[in-house]
């Protein structure tokens, strides 16, 4: 009924009834007649009226008017901003200026709206965005996506576009989803599920509009909020984003920022002294910050006091100092007052303070910065609370750290002239182990009957990280994706090349269900880098293989060949006949997606000879499901029947699911070629039910379409119409090509 759906957007809206009468013109009696249904058919001009107050747009404007019900939401709506601090002052012109640009998108409501927010590091950009976001939260009933970008971390990895739309998809459809492969389906089918909803999109520390415009929404009624250093100059001329340029704090503002966090008797008490740190804190919000949490904590230290040690001509700090960081900031007086804070600690956090600047970023959990000082994690959390109440850490989510780049940078400087290099050293190696435990540990839950690559323990004052099961580990890499990224880097730069080796392969099964494709192959080609230069010859050939084994999933088979290639002369040379032998499965996929079965046959048949020979029997189930599908291509089906059987053994026996999994959709394939439906129908149910289990949304999909056509060779279309189209939701959700299922339906009609 139309007065529930208005009753609804209402309070989607945070609107009570006299707020839209207000907004309308309406009385409150009429809204209320209306929303208890004592009003059956309003008139259109109300309708209207409503609409406008809502703010809908759309297909979602198109569904109110109609009178048609709101749909049910899929999944639950993201809320990915993050908290908005206290204290924020000042910004008018600027928070009135966004309102401006999201009351205006009223006026071209199939655009899409995207602003952005420029200004030099430490002004306060993403402090603005994220306390506009929060006031305007209520504008977007369909949620908020936030990412940073990390465009200007000078020690992080910056974000790739694809790592971001991979996070805004599975934000919206929820854990389940698999994501596309390439750039562009990732792009289309994000813009596909915001169609038709209003959200608000945060991208925080953009590097460049290039970084940008993929996760731009397509839809209207979105509204995208940028922050950069770059005035992105390219999004404003092309894209028409609307931009804003942020200035320090006018004194006023800087004034009030010190009250709200000293309180006003002692601001007033002193006015002279005020005047003198305002003066030398030039408006930049973060300096600020740091001299009031100092002030803060040294509730009896005279702001006189404070003043007088802003004085540039303080001689006992290196003026060489963060020179890097030049860009119309007070580099100088900022670097002192951050060392104050820094003289209020003792020597133990202060030399935690010291070594997080070791830690490749971009944020970090008790246990790593335990692991950084080689302390225990109860002796870590006090510290970082300290270092929090200093202001020189900021606790962004409940148990997870992160500083200012240039707190980073402050903190580098001091470990360069206090910690030995081997300290330093030492401090990465601890570091590099936790992640490398924790995250073998992880993919251990996640893929148990996953062949291991040995490591070694980690060494003493690692903390550990323990996960109770395969939820729990997902939500480990969820938090650590990012970090593991870093740690990649950090462990090539450094020349920690094992560490680099063993932590692609442990976040390989991670990355890829998660749809993380790029991620993936980049953690692959470090690896491989880092073994050419250990001269491991047996990890260069696992790594080698690997990456063909991505590269065929992406459908580059000339780039997938010459891997093979080198993997199998390093195997052949060590005399590993599995490693061989997973070559040969490689190869015979090649043939398979080239129409080349009876060279797929002929590769599947030398893997099952190599895998004997090496004794292994999980190697030995995938050759026999290879070989059994070669036989089907050949028309050779009761051949094919016979090694699926073997290789279904095999896989039940090792409890490898996804084995059985494709084995099921191999022996189906061939009991429908022979014309027995009833066994057919059978198996894809069998393989339908294990790919729903171990979570693989795609091959569910392919299973359920395969079932469908054998419930239609038995002569059951109402079950064959059922089984295409739950595939046909599932691609729908995955953003996949539906044509051959919705195909299949319409000649069903």
């Amino acid at each position: 009924m139309f007065g529930e759906a208005a009753r609804e957007h209402r309070r989607r809206s945070a609107l009570t009834q006299e707020d839209l009468a207000a907004k309308t013109g309406l009385s409150v009696r009429h809204i209320r007649d209306l929303e208890a249904g004592r009003i059956a058919r309003p008139r259109p001009a109300t309708m209207l009226l409503l609409a406008d107050a809502f703010g809908l747009y759309g297909a979602e404007r198109d569904r109110f008017l109609t009178g048609a019900p709101a749909p049910v939401p899929s999944s639950g709506v993201p809320a990915q901003l993050p908290a908005d601090g206290y204290g924020f002052v000042g910004r008018a012109d600027s928070l009135a200026r966004l309102d401006e640009i999201l009351a205006r998108s009223a006026d071209q409501p199939t655009a899409m709206v995207l602003a952005t927010v420029s200004g030099t590091a430490g002004v306060g950009k993403t402090t603005l965005a994220v306390h506009w976001a929060h006031r305007v939260a209520r504008h977007f009933p369909d949620g908020q996506l936030y990412v940073n970008l990390r465009g200007f971390d000078p020690t992080g990895t910056p974000v790739s576009p694809s790592t971001a739309l991979a996070g805004f998809v599975n934000a919206l459809t929820g854990p389940g989803d698999r994501m596309p492969t390439t750039m562009d389906e990732q792009i289309a089918r994000y813009r596909s599920l915001l169609n038709g909803r209003r959200v608000l999109v945060l991208l925080d520390n953009a590097g460049d509009a290039g970084q940008v415009r993929p996760l731009l929404p397509g839809a209207p009624g979105c509204v995208v909020l940028v922050t950069s250093r770059d005035q992105l100059p390219g999004l404003v001329s092309v894209d028409g984003a609307h931009p804003i340029t942020l200035n320090l704090l006018t004194p006023d503002e800087s004034r009030e920022l010190l009250t709200r966090r000293l309180g006003a008797d002692r601001v007033t008490a002193e006015p002279a002294a005020v005047d003198a740190i305002v003066g030398a804190s030039a408006g930049l919000p973060l300096a600020l910050s740091v001299v009031a949490a100092r002030a803060a904590i040294h509730s009896g230290f005279a702001l006189t006091e404070l003043a007088a040690d802003l004085r540039p001509a303080a001689d006992h700090l290196d003026s060489a100092r963060l020179d890097a960081f030049d860009g119309g900031e007070p580099v100088t007086d900022l670097r002192l007052v951050m060392s104050w804070s820094y003289r209020t600690l003792d020597e133990p956090t202060a030399r935690l303070f010291r070594l997080l600047s070791v830690h490749p970023g971009p944020d970090f959990s008790v246990a790593a910065a335990a692991s950084l000082a080689g302390i225990a994690p109860s002796q870590a959390r006090r510290r970082l609370t300290e270092l929090t109440r200093a202001h020189l850490l900021t606790e962004h989510r409940p148990g997870r750290y992160t500083c200012h780049d240039l707190l980073r940078a402050y903190a580098a400087e001091l470990a360069s002239e206090l910690d030995t290099a081997a300290d330093q050293h030492a401090a990465r190696s601890r570091v590099f182990d936790h992640y490398l435990a924790a995250a073998y540990a992880a993919d251990k839950l996640l893929y148990p009957q996953r062949d291991r690559l040995p490591i070694d323990p980690p060494g003493p004052g690692v903390a550990t990280v323990t996960l109770a099961d395969r939820d729990h580990a997902i939500g480990w890499f969820g938090d650590e994706h990012p970090v593991l990224l870093s740690v990649l880097q950090g462990t090539a730069d450094h020349g920690f090349d094992q560490h680099t080796c063993h932590l692609a392969w442990a976040v390989t099964t991670y990355l890829l269900r998660r749809g993380y494709w790029q991620d993936w192959t980049s953690s692959l080609q470090a690896a491989l880098a880092a073994t050419v230069r250990l001269g491991d010859h047996r990890a260069e050939a696992y790594a080698h293989n690997v990456l063909a084994f991505a590269d065929i999933s992406l459908s580059r088979y000339a780039d997938a060949q010459r891997h093979l290639e080198q993997a199998f002369d390093r195997y052949r040379l060590l005399g590993d006949l599995a490693g061989q032998a997973r070559v040969e499965l490689n190869l015979g996929w090649i043939c398979d997606q080239n129409n080349q079965p009876e060279g797929a046959l002929g590769h599947a048949q030398e893997a099952l000879r190599l895998h004997r020979a090496a004794g292994h029997v999980t190697g030995q189930a995938f050759a026999l499901n290879a070989i059994g599908w070669s036989h089907a291509q050949l028309g050779d089906h009761q051949a094919a029947l016979a090694s699926c059987e073997q290789a279904l053994a095999l896989f039940v026996s090792a409890d490898n699911l996804l084995g059985q999994a494709i084995t099921w959709g191999s022996t189906g394939h061939a009991h429908l070629e022979l014309g027995a439906t009833t066994e057919a129908v059978r198996s894809y149910e069998h393989a339908v039910r294990l790919r729903r289990e171990i979570g693989d949304r795609q091959l569910e999909a392919e299973a359920l379409g395969l079932l469908g056509d054998a419930h239609a060779a038995a002569g059951d279309p109402a079950s064959a119409q059922a089984a295409w189209r739950q595939a046909l939701d599932i691609l729908v959700s995955l953003g996949a090509d539906t044509g051959k299922i919705q195909a299949k339906l319409a000649a069903a009609n």
